[in-house]
């Protein structure tokens, strides 16, 4: 790529070395009188060399006057013009030239920065002037700092807005960046096999490399891990765990800089799978789990090893649906459950713990990946609006309900044995018992307390009226009470 050349970017008023001028003052001493007197004289040589194309010259005369007059911005605007004069000659030199008359000294880059110092020096003595801004501009130019000369440019711009110095600088600029942009072309390499998964055929995303030099996207790689231990294209055992295995940064890397519309895709792909939206859920065929219920599972079936990994990435939440022995089929309402813990095993499986959250109705379910997931719309109680006398009396009842149910958890806790029947108990306590102001969720912990079928809690799922609900749960009370039965 062809070097922008500086002189056509700055007009030849500030190209020009700029006069010193001396101002004589009659109580000067002698000695003051005669170094000025010797500023002078260099300045006036060093202008001379500089318009005779004599940079080097110019540039030790103006050196030297600045050892006798530090921090003056004449003498450092001078030699910075003069310093990117000669970097500019310097760049332009043709190899030719170079062969037949070797120079020696400083680089062009070196005489850029040199530069650049003396007009960052310049501003800060002359900040407001547009002159220095020009004269810095003209330094990171050379240096090919193209973004930085044009905020230099535009400051000064802002000091002089009508410098038309600065707008043919700034115009100037601009069709070199522009030209620039086009030219450069950056090597890609060819999309070839060796960035694919064999499993899966498709850009790798998240590449693990086994001890046996093979690549694979690792949730492919997890995948088949969930039915052996041995590398699908060589056989070899594979001493690893799902929990610990890395990522291969440096390939991850190669692939996400060089493919960069295809990996955005393929990471847009492995969104959906771990959380595929807010009316998306993986589900879970076992049970019937109620919101506010707690329970602990095993997870050992590879597909569900699988959705457990994806849901561990995602949101942590998934449906448990139970098979409706009415039809056959998996129930039309289910439960949104969250894992509180995951604990993987050495043998592949998962230890959770979940909860339940909210409840939902499914409208249509599919296969994916040998799991079950469905679209779902959430359901909640109609509750009486704030302020009414209805709510005011379902509040009422959800209090003498907690009150009563304290009762009998207590009761049931000195009745109960030592055992697994006790510490469900104490749990249920120690939780605490949802205020009056949520009594949809309390009658869900109130009938939380009871042994029911898988039936009685399907109808409670699908029951949208919490005075009801909470009925229920009394008559489960007194009637359990009354056959001396305890909780589950």
């Amino acid at each position: 790529m062809s070097e922008p050349s500086g002189r056509s970017l700055a007009d030849d008023e500030y190209d020009n070395p700029e006069e010193f001028q001396w101002d004589a003052d009659v109580s000067s001493s002698t000695a003051e009188t005669s170094v000025s007197a010797q500023v002078l004289d260099l300045m006036r040589r060093g202008n001379r060399a500089f318009r005779e194309k004599r940079i080097e010259e110019a540039i030790s005369c103006y050196s030297k006057a600045q050892l006798l007059k530090p921090g003056d911005p004449v003498i450092l605007s001078n030699r910075s013009a003069a310093f990117s004069r000669i970097s500019q000659l310097l760049r332009e030199r043709s190899a030719t030239a170079s062969e037949y008359q070797p120079l020696n000294g400083l680089d062009p880059t070196t005489h850029a920065e040199l530069a650049l110092k003396d007009a960052d020096k310049v501003i800060s003595i002359l900040s407001n002037s547009p002159k220095p801004y020009l004269l810095k501009a003209k330094a990171l130019i050379s240096l090919e700092r193209y973004e930085e000369a044009r905020e230099a440019l535009l400051t000064g711009l802002q000091i002089d807005p009508l410098s038309h110095h600065a707008k043919n600088s700034l115009h100037n600029l601009d069709k070199v960046i522009s030209g620039s942009a086009k030219r450069v072309k950056q090597w890609k390499p060819q999309r070839t096999d060796d960035f694919e998964c064999t499993l899966c055929l498709k850009l790798l995303f998240e590449p693990v490399t086994t001890p046996c030099g093979h690549s694979f996207c690792r949730s492919c790689l997890l995948q088949t891990m969930d039915h052996g231990n041995k590398c699908p294209m060589c056989r070899m055992v594979l001493f690893i765990s799902p929990r610990t295995y890395p990522i291969s940064v440096t390939l991850n890397n190669i692939i996400q800089k060089n493919f960069p519309e295809e990996y955005a895709e393929r990471k847009l792909e492995h969104a959906n799978l771990t959380y595929g939206g807010t009316d998306i859920l993986p589900l879970f065929v076992m049970d019937v789990v109620l919101p506010c219920q707690k329970l602990s599972l095993n997870i050992f079936e590879p597909r569900y090893r699988l959705m457990v990994r994806r849901i561990m990435e995602g949101n942590h939440r998934m449906g448990m649906v139970i098979i409706d022995s009415t039809t056959g089929a998996i129930a039309d309402y289910a439960c949104e459950v969250e894992i509180l813990e995951c604990e993987p095993l050495p043998d592949g499986r998962f230890y959770l713990e979940v909860e339940g959250r909210r409840r939902f109705h499914i409208l249509q379910s599919w296969d994916q990946d040998g799991y079950r997931v469905a679209e779902v719309e959430w359901i909640q109680d109609v509750l009486p609006s704030e302020g009414s006398q209805e709510r005011e009396d379902l509040q009422q009842m959800a209090s003498e309900a907690s009150e009563l149910a304290q009762t009998w958890i207590r009761n049931a806790r000195e009745a109960a044995r030592i055992g697994r029947r006790a510490r469900r108990l104490e749990v249920l306590q120690a939780d605490g018992v949802p205020g009056a102001r949520d009594p949809e969720k309390f009658s869900f912990w109130l009938v939380n307390l009871l042994n029911l079928r898988p039936s009685e809690r399907l109808n409670l799922l699908r029951l949208r009226d919490t005075r009801e609900r909470i009925s229920c749960g009394l008559d489960f009370l007194r009637r359990t009470e009354e056959q001396g039965c305890l909780v589950q």
